[in-house]
């Protein structure tokens, strides 16, 4: 098989880490190609690519670092559609449960082809008068709030044409299924089986105590726009790209066209993880007076 390797270089352990991997392909005769941005940690390997271009040679991308590192892969590797592996190197691992010392077993099991695929919807976010954009693909979160300036910003949802709800607020999270156990959860959206397909819209510190995240279907097409004056804003993209808001743009969020693959092993659990990661059905404990 053929392996791809993108990595965060800046995670503690990620050098060693990258020579695992290295030293297993070559001791099973796997072909491997490294990201270009791994040239100073591996010099002189055979052969680099750029992230964007991994996907066109390769079979699988290995995503080693934390979950942000995995949702950039995804963006990067696009409508190529070749699995990923993640591997953690990073803190809370909800996106790649691999650890380094796991990473072995875990690709000789997918060479051996013990392992299954799990799609995952993106969101496509497009800016209005904007002919193009980079990086407007999200696999967990598209975001619009106040950017820089600590105020209310009034919010404008339309789904499909028609008028839902302007919120007020400090901005809104639209979250895949895949991204409603991170910032979705954090501001009291809820759990969402990562193999449907939804929308899942959440206000940011609402002014009002009746806003309630709402669910979308996949197939919606959701409009927002920014009302009132000084409509300073900014459109964020899985938490690590961000693009300002002009006063007269408008944000078109829908699913992408395409999927990203996630590669899970036989064990695997999404409820599982919910309840080792996130301590999910914890009881709390009462201490004695």
């Amino acid at each position: 098989m053929h392996f791809g390797l993108i990595a965060n270089l800046q995670r503690p352990g990620a050098k060693e880490a990258i020579q695992k991997m290295v030293d297993w392909s070559h001791a099973r005769k796997q072909e491997l190609i490294l990201c270009d941005e791994l040239r100073e940690a591996i010099p002189g390997f055979p052969r680099y690519e750029k992230r964007t271009e991994i996907g066109k040679h390769v079979d699988v991308v290995v995503s080693m670092g934390g979950d942000g590192t995995l949702l950039a892969t995804a963006r990067a590797l696009g409508r190529a559609g070749v699995p990923i592996l993640g591997v953690n190197i990073g803190s809370l691992g909800f996106l790649t449960q691999r650890r380094p010392d796991e990473m072995p077993s875990a690709l000789d099991a997918v060479v051996a082809g013990n392992y299954r695929i799990e799609e995952r919807m993106l969101l496509k976010a497009e800016v209005t008068g904007r002919a193009s954009m980079e990086n407007t693909y999200a696999l967990n979160d598209v975001v619009i709030d106040n950017g820089p300036i600590s105020r209310l910003i009034d919010i404008n949802l339309r789904v499909n044409g028609e008028d839902v709800v302007t919120y007020r607020a400090d901005g809104l999270v639209l979250a895949t299924p895949t991204g409603s156990t991170a910032y979705s959860l954090a501001v009291g959206g809820p759990i969402v089986n990562p193999r449907m397909e939804a929308i899942i819209v959440s206000a940011i510190s609402s002014f009002s105590l009746t806003s309630r995240p709402i669910v979308f279907s996949g197939s919606d097409v959701l409009t927002l726009s920014i009302k009132g004056e000084n409509r300073v804003a900014g459109l964020t993209i899985d938490g690590q790209i961000m693009k300002p808001l002009g006063e007269s743009e408008s944000v078109r969020v829908s699913a992408a066209d395409f999927k990203a693959k996630l590669i899970a092993l036989e064990h695997d659990s999404f409820y599982k993880l919910v309840r080792e990661k996130l301590h999910w059905g914890v009881t709390p404990s009462l201490k004695e007076r």
